[in-house]
């Protein structure tokens, strides 16, 4: 089965025209951050996120800033691997309140309220994530990390078509080397760069109202090496572009074609399967050990996430055909349905 290449953007391009509609030179994919995501218009359409995944070796940190255009909604969570101890907190604020979310994946976003602070800054290659709260589960919350973007790193950042009027930018950085803290009442979690990483997942775009996507990924040091998995599924397919690509050392193979997820949705702790639909090129089967179950139910929202944390096992393939085997790598795969 011969495959169509993807599109490589090379440059700064806006992802929309003067009207807000595609440009048609943002489809494709960028090794660099290049795409400008400046939207407008499609009043209630448009989705922004900012979610950034931080995996330690005792816990897993998460904060979400992102805004639906009729709310804003930030969660902060928290999962310690070993006594299964799980923290979450949300916050909605009614039409975004004054939240303002950048164009540029890179730039800085802030929110802050009685209930929470989230700073996310950015200078010289190193995004500095601060999070504060007084009640996290009755604890108060103290995180403070500085995540690295390593110079000659490269990242997944592509345009997904779905048609002139909808459509979505998605940059996802993987393997972020990751120093300092998370302090939950009298316990304190440390970050170590060699063994602890980021994961980036920023997105723009136009959605339709109904929505249903997956999302698999891993970012871990194996055998010495820095190892990034990233799948996407049902959203991406018929779009003749994937947000399927593996990460070795901070160099990107890029995997152009769709990649099937195979799963249990009356039981989401069952094993899936994650294969590339044409090619060996993607052999993996997750176990998960954790399920986060996050329904939202306002009256013109209703979304369900189920997120699995869990580890890969089995095989992927880089552009030079080396065969990288995968055993017992800490990640996470999820469903999303979204009415939004």
């Amino acid at each position: 089965m011969a495959q169509h290449a993807e599109r490589e953007i090379m440059e700064l391009t806006r992802l929309c025209d003067n009207k807000g509609n595609l440009n048609p030179a943002a489809i494709g994919y960028a090794r660099k951050p290049l795409i400008e995501s400046n939207l407008t218009g499609h009043f209630m359409r448009k989705k922004k996120w900012n979610y950034w995944c931080i995996f330690g070796e005792e816990v897993l940190f998460s904060v979400t800033v992102s805004h639906l255009d009729y709310a804003a909604v930030c969660l902060v969570y928290f999962l310690e691997y070993e006594t299964q101890r799980f923290i979450e907190k949300t916050i909605t604020i009614p039409l975004g309140g004054k939240l303002k979310m950048p164009t540029k994946v890179l730039e800085p976003v802030q929110f802050t309220n009685s209930e929470v602070t989230i700073s996310i800054t950015n200078m010289q290659s190193t995004t500095y994530l601060s999070v504060s709260s007084n009640n996290f589960e009755n604890e108060p919350l103290l995180a403070e990390l500085l995540i690295q973007h390593p110079v000659e790193d490269e990242s997944l950042n592509v345009v997904i078509p779905r048609n002139r009027q909808v459509f979505q930018f998605t940059a996802k950085h993987h393997t972020l080397p990751t120093t300092g803290f998370v302090k939950i009442g009298s316990r304190t979690y440390k970050f170590n760069e060699e063994e602890c990483f980021a994961v980036l997942d920023f997105g723009r775009g136009i959605w339709p109202r109904e929505v249903i996507w997956n999302w698999a990924m891993a970012s871990q040091r194996v055998r010495n090496h820095r190892i990034g998995l990233n799948f996407g599924g049902q959203w991406t397919d018929g779009t003749g572009m994937t947000e399927n690509a593996i990460f070795f050392d901070g160099k990107m193979t890029k995997i152009h074609e769709d990649v099937i997820f195979t799963y249990d949705q009356t039981n989401f702790m069952k094993p899936w399967y994650v294969t590339t639909k044409f090619s060996d090129q993607v052999m993996l089967t997750f176990h998960p050990f954790f399920e986060r179950v996050a329904k939202n139910e306002m009256k013109v929202v209703e979304t369900e996430v189920h997120q699995l944390v869990g580890y890969y096992s089995g095989q992927v393939k880089l552009e030079d055909g080396k065969t990288i085997l995968i055993q017992q790598m800490l990640g996470c795969i999820e469903e999303h349905v979204a009415k939004w």
